[in-house]
């Protein structure tokens, strides 16, 4: 069954693979509202508004998607953040993030750089396998707008954007 599907259509299925979901959920939804009666139309209009917030997520996470076939490995457990690379890697807690950018300038993709309290720096291709997973760390991230995560992203700039960037507290 497999090969039924040619692989550039299977990758663009698996991408998009959570507003699919979400649309199969909100069709059963709408189903149960039409034709449904008592607590079958009450949950077709709990499925219908799951099915339409499941699928605004889902089209953000597709757009941050960039395909893992890039270099180096990243793992996100326990709100700590690893990015193993064929030349450097870095380990950082994610509340001890201070600064998001994005570098279009690095090869042999453009990075994120994360920089932490300290002033260590991670840079993680776009395309790193794992990288899906960065996308909940940022989204994470306090007061950050994951619109122009996903536009910058998007639209990949001539030089170094700061995405995102901790508002350091004053002293008095």
């Amino acid at each position: 069954m497999a090969e039924f599907l040619r692989p550039e259509v299977r990758a663009i299925l698996w991408r998009w693979r959570e507003v699919l979901i979400a649309g199969v959920l909100l069709a059963l939804g709408l189903w149960w509202i039409f034709t449904g009666v008592g607590i079958n139309r009450w949950l077709g209009y709990i499925f219908a508004a799951i099915g339409i917030g499941w699928a605004v997520a889902g089209a953000q996470r597709a757009q941050f998607r960039q395909g893992g076939d890039g270099p180096g490995v990243v793992q996100v457990r326990e709100r700590r953040l690893a990015y193993f690379g064929p030349l450097d890697g870095g380990v950082i807690d994610v509340e001890d993030l201070t600064r998001l950018e994005i570098d279009p300038s690095s090869k042999p993709e453009p990075s994120w750089i994360l920089t932490g309290i300290g002033g260590q720096r991670i840079a993680i291709p776009v395309n790193a396998a794992g990288a899906e997973a960065l996308f909940d760390v940022f989204a994470s991230l306090p007061d950050i707008k994951t619109t122009a995560v996903l536009d910058v992203l998007s639209r990949t700039p001539d030089a170094r954007v700061t995405v995102w960037r901790k508002d350091k507290p004053l002293l008095h």
